[in-house]
């Protein structure tokens, strides 16, 4: 989907992310126990610094920001990044095509904590290995980057399944 879909969908993203999760169904079935998971992972650590790829409107890092951590965030959702703003007034989120790189103003920065969830799968195959390695430059000496997304075997059972999920 490109930014003007994620812009309509902004606004049911989260009710509809919550039903989806909670009849554990695609895409995401699973969604509130991956956060779980990221989160009390990235709480070990006091006062992080975390940059959340492809935020959406929040819900994750929510929790985190509203604990003290430092937020960064990039998505390329304009709708879903005001969202997320106006529960995080401080946290620095920028709009941007991640699978373009990332911008200027992240890149200067070291992260204790790169995060990612369902929005890896954006990206090509042969583009997500180079973005990856180009995350770890952006990590402090004990840093982590932390996936959490939507995966197959191979590129055509993802076709697949994109096409049985198509009206989603």
């Amino acid at each position: 989907m490109d930014s003007k879909k994620f812009d309509l969908w902004a606004e049911e993203y989260d009710k509809s992310v919550q039903i989806s999760s909670d009849n554990n169904e695609f895409p995401f079935a699973g969604y509130n126990n991956l956060l779980n998971i990221i989160y009390n992972i990235i709480h070990k650590k006091e006062k992080a610094n975390v940059l959340d790829i492809g935020f959406g409107t929040g819900t994750l890092i929510k929790k985190l920001y509203d604990e003290g951590y430092e937020i960064y965030g990039v998505d390329f959702s304009k709708k879903m990044i005001e969202i997320a703003k106006d529960k995080m007034p401080l946290a620095k989120l920028y709009q941007y095509d991640f699978s373009k790189g990332l911008p200027q103003e992240i890149e200067n920065n070291k992260f204790d904590y790169i995060i990612s969830t369902y929005a890896m799968h954006h990206l090509e195959d042969n583009y997500k290995v180079q973005f990856i390695n180009k995350l770890k430059e952006l990590l402090s000496k004990e840093g982590e980057i932390i996936i959490g997304d939507i995966a197959f075997k191979t590129r055509t059972l993802l076709e697949k399944c994109k096409k049985g999920y198509s009206k989603y």
